[in-house]
């Protein structure tokens, strides 16, 4: 099973949604960085569970333990190691999930993939549980990019059918991006917070879910970031974004809008600012050739609504191979959308750094 990524910056993560643990390790780091681990700590809270009614009631205190690679509150240069322990997993909800195959969910192609010899209890590896470490992992980026004045943000663009104004549709700093990450409900036009609530809670009540889009920035990035073809700031990216459960789509800048228009509307026209290119729009999402153009980087995740809900649906019973239904029990998120969001965060941070070491290992 692949739990691993990276090239210059490698990552591997480990366990289970109701293992002992969860944890990441990150390899190829740079000695000397100072980790706030109060920050960390923050990001980790951003995505923890049993913290609102909109979320799951599961409750976790997501508290990472560092195992190695940081003395005195410094990297050392060696392999960064964070465990997560699991402490409010309720296994009996998944005795009937060896059997009953829940739609939405990796149980069948997992089943068949390891021959049965998953974990299924919460989905186990292939559980959304295994994004905290992500965010471990993301928020050290952070820090690092930070140093180079570069930081990443993001907010929900939409739930449902209820949508935010999009990055473009207003003006955007280092400061806009931090004030997002303090909020339940990150949004760009709070106005919307209250019926983006509603339509969770509603689908909640129904035994039902709903999804949304998470628009991402990355500000501060100069051009020339990113190589062209299998190594592109695209590819990196959506390698990276779909890996995380429920994402569906990803798109950058106007994305697959681009259809609806003719090359002179969707080409990102330059100029100089002083003496920096500059382009008057930014259609491409900052990326142009698969390199960084010097234009903050925005994109753009589909993710879909909750695969786990209460109202029964058509599934298979595999030991008795026959046709059977299925009411999802347990403890599920009705929208995992704001949740998402440092998710996001992170594994733009996470892509964004490996990027930037790619290009600075290139030029040695």
């Amino acid at each position: 099973m692949s739990g691993s990524w990276g090239n210059n910056l490698k990552l591997a993560i480990f366990g289970e949604s109701h293992g002992e643990a969860i944890g990441i390790t990150m390899s190829g780091l740079p000695s000397g960085v100072s980790l706030d681990l109060e920050e960390i700590n923050r990001e980790l809270q951003r995505r923890a569970p049993g913290k609102s009614p909109l979320a799951t009631a599961r409750k976790e205190a997501d508290i990472p333990e560092i195992l190695s690679g940081l003395y005195r509150g410094k990297t050392t240069g060696t392999p960064l190691c964070a465990v997560i322990r699991n402490g409010d997993a309720h296994s009996k909800d998944y005795d009937t999930v060896p059997d009953l195959m829940r739609p939405g969910h990796g149980d069948y192609p997992g089943s068949v993939r390891y021959q049965g010899f998953n974990d299924p209890r919460g989905g186990g590896h292939f559980s959304g549980r295994l994004t905290a470490p992500i965010v471990f992992a993301g928020a050290v980026c952070k820090q690092i990019l930070a140093l180079q004045g570069v930081h990443v943000g993001a907010h929900i663009e939409s739930i449902g059918r209820i949508r935010d104004l999009s990055f473009g549709e207003c003006p955007t700093d280092a400061d806009l991006l931090a004030r997002l990450g303090t909020d339940e409900l990150p949004l760009l036009d709070a106005s919307c917070g209250e019926a983006m609530a509603k339509a969770i809670l509603d689908a909640k009540a129904e035994g039902d879910s709903v999804g949304g889009v998470v628009e991402c920035m990355v500000l501060g990035l100069e051009a020339g970031v990113g190589e062209p073809f299998f190594d592109s700031v695209e590819s990196t990216l959506s390698h990276l974004l779909f890996s995380i459960p429920g994402v569906k789509g990803v798109a950058f800048g106007l994305g697959f809008d681009t259809t609806l228009r003719t090359g002179s509307a969707c080409n990102d026209t330059y100029y100089f600012e002083g003496e920096k290119v500059k382009t008057h729009t930014n259609n491409c999402g900052g990326v142009t050739g698969g390199i960084t153009n010097g234009m903050p980087v925005v994109f753009r995740a589909a993710i879909r609504p909750t695969a786990s809900i209460a109202k029964l649906q058509d599934t298979v019973s595999l030991c008795q191979g026959k046709d059977a239904v299925l009411s999802v029990t347990g403890r599920h998120d009705p929208c995992i959308v704001p949740r998402a969001v440092p998710v996001i965060e992170a594994v733009a941070a996470i892509g964004i750094l490996e990027l930037v070491m790619e290009g600075k290992a290139c030029r040695i």
